[in-house]
């Protein structure tokens, strides 16, 4: 789209704020402009989405949390502007000049997400009912997930000449077994700490940490963005999928990860039983699975190189997240055990 063509688009969502854009730069779903007030980002969400997010944005503000780029009201209080079936909203344009290597900066993002943790926790009341219900249908969902795994094994051990993908499976069976049955040991070691409490704790979630949603101002301090995705939820589901992310590579010792997990951890300790369910989740191998089973539904016209590919890097995220459940099994032994020492050390001391 034109300059000229931007400006006939966005002048009349800017008058709802008493701005006069003198230019635009495009930016996909974000739009910098330059003004008579100053320079601004104006973001374009599907209506869809609704302002929910809003409403979680002006809670945390209210507890405190200010790390949030903040969303401008238009003249009449509204937060967005519904212009030709898409909503936009207003906010400051941060530099975002990066002042600090990689690892500070993701140790100020989960420092700022552990606050943000923090300042919106609650407990919620949750039924037992509804506890059993659930580790019910996700037991029965991870035994399906075996019945597909040795099923399509069964399958490939019958054949004389096996295809890449199939041969690479059976390479494979094992270690995708194993993460199978660990993330299923930790659930159920969850549902056994937690059938009889009538409670969980529940935080407002980003929806989607990223660096790349993580905006510094010319101060050098961290704001979030892209708060759309936000809503009440377990911890867990803000660290899970940024790991999963990060863990995308080839396979590596990913030292880095487990530094970011417990410099977290550090500003908001998991509970036990939020803990048990962090390691059930990232220890599940829900891609590698869907890739199998992509295979087994595959036409005949279906990529088999393509298949291949997609199953070689799942593979290396199973192993990549295998390193991290077990270095975060082995260092939570340690200290157990390190305070476990401690504890009998204090109690001989008082017996003396």
């Amino acid at each position: 789209m034109s300059e000229s063509n931007r400006l006939g688009v966005l002048e009349p969502i800017l008058k709802n704020y008493l701005i006069e854009p003198y230019f635009i730069e495009d930016y996909g779903k974000v739009q910098k402009i330059y003004s008579n007030k100053g320079t601004f980002a104006l973001k374009k969400i599907p209506p869809n989405n609704g302002t929910d997010f809003i409403r979680h944005v002006h809670q945390l503000y209210q507890k405190g949390f200010n790390r949030i780029v903040p969303i401008y009201p238009t003249m009449d209080g509204r937060y967005a502007v519904l212009e030709n079936q898409d909503l936009y909203y207003l906010m400051p344009w941060l530099p975002n000049e990066e002042r600090e290597d990689r690892n500070e900066r993701h140790q100020q993002l989960f420092r700022e997400l552990a606050r943000l943790h923090t300042l919106s926790a609650k407990e919620i009341p949750v039924k037992k009912e509804d506890r059993k219900e659930h580790y019910e249908k996700t037991i029965q969902q991870l035994e399906k997930n075996q019945e597909l795994l040795d099923g399509f094994i069964e399958t490939c051990e019958k054949k004389t000449y096996m295809s890449p993908f199939e041969l690479l499976f059976s390479l494979y069976y094992n270690e995708i077994s194993q993460a199978l049955g660990f993330s299923k040991t930790k659930f159920e070691e969850w549902y056994e700490n937690t059938k009889d409490q009538e409670k969980a704790r529940m935080v407002i979630n980003h929806g989607k940490i990223s660096t790349e949603h993580f905006l510094y101002d010319e101060k050098g301090y961290g704001y979030f963005i892209n708060f759309e995705g936000a809503r009440y939820g377990s911890p867990i589901h803000d660290l899970l999928p940024f790991l999963s992310r990060s863990l995308k590579t080839h396979p590596k010792r990913n030292e880095e990860s487990i530094d970011w997990v417990y410099y977290y951890l550090k500003y908001f300790p998991y509970k036990p039983d939020e803990k048990l369910l962090f390691l059930s989740y990232l220890a599940h191998p829900g891609p590698i699975l869907q890739v199998a089973e992509r295979y087994l539904k595959k036409s005949r016209t279906a990529n088999e190189l393509k298949l291949v590919r997609q199953l070689q890097k799942h593979y290396w995220l199973l192993k990549n997240a295998e390193y991290v459940v077990m270095r975060i099994s082995e260092i939570d032994a340690q200290q157990q055990a390190k305070e476990g020492a401690q504890q009998q050390a204090k109690e001989e001391g008082a017996q003396q």
